[in-house]
């Protein structure tokens, strides 16, 4: 799944011109291309890797992923796609549960798709996974563990439904976004927890 998630994406990214991987992405300072490099960096991270790069970045997960992107982004957007192309059938993963790697391309798919104009009809069971993860993962490493209890979650597309509290409603991949900190996805949504997770993200 993980490996048809960056197929897709690469595809996708092959249809734009320069200007576009300029433009702003949905993570906070980055352009399409620096996710893109991201995207790289992490499929090319190992256990260990991880490790000593946190070490080396003095335990900041912000600066690891800085000197990451830094290192895997190419001399232009071309020669990029080319990197991830080359990473995108590995395995390696870094200390995490392997649905991380789903929320990885998926939240970082929608970080570079929304905001040029595309959609991906994403399978089902990739985006409840990568839901189920984050909502398993304390916020302190990215996740909404804490969220579930103060509000529920209702995928309107999907047999789904977590969480305790005043109920959220929407898209499954709007859901996951929104827990993902994605505020754009707060527009997806309804019912009274809908503000309970625009307040948290």
């Amino acid at each position: 799944m993980v490996h048809a998630e960056r197929a897709a994406l690469i595809e996708d990214l092959d249809r734009l011109d320069d200007v576009r991987w300029r433009e702003p992405s949905l993570c906070e300072g980055w352009t399409v291309h620096d996710v893109v490099a991201h995207l790289v960096d992490t499929a090319l991270t190992t256990r260990i890797g991880f490790v000593v790069g946190l070490a080396r970045a003095r335990f900041d997960f912000d600066r690891q992923n800085a000197v990451g992107v830094a290192r895997a982004r190419g001399a232009d957007p071309r020669e990029t796609l080319r990197r991830l192309r080359q990473v995108a059938t590995r395995t390696s993963t870094p200390p995490a549960p392997l649905d991380s790697r789903l929320v990885e391309e998926v939240v970082h798919g929608e970080d570079i798709r929304r905001p040029l104009g595309l959609t991906r009809p994403y399978p089902t069971q990739v985006v409840v996974r990568a839901l189920l993860l984050q909502t398993r993962t304390p916020a302190s490493f990215g996740g909404a563990r804490e969220l579930l209890n103060r509000v529920r979650l209702r995928a309107t597309d999907t047999d789904l439904a977590i969480g305790t509290g005043p109920e959220a409603t929407g898209p499954a991949l709007s859901l996951l976004l929104a827990v993902s900190g994605r505020r754009v996805a707060l527009d997806d949504l309804s019912g009274p927890g809908a503000a309970t997770l625009a307040a948290g993200s």
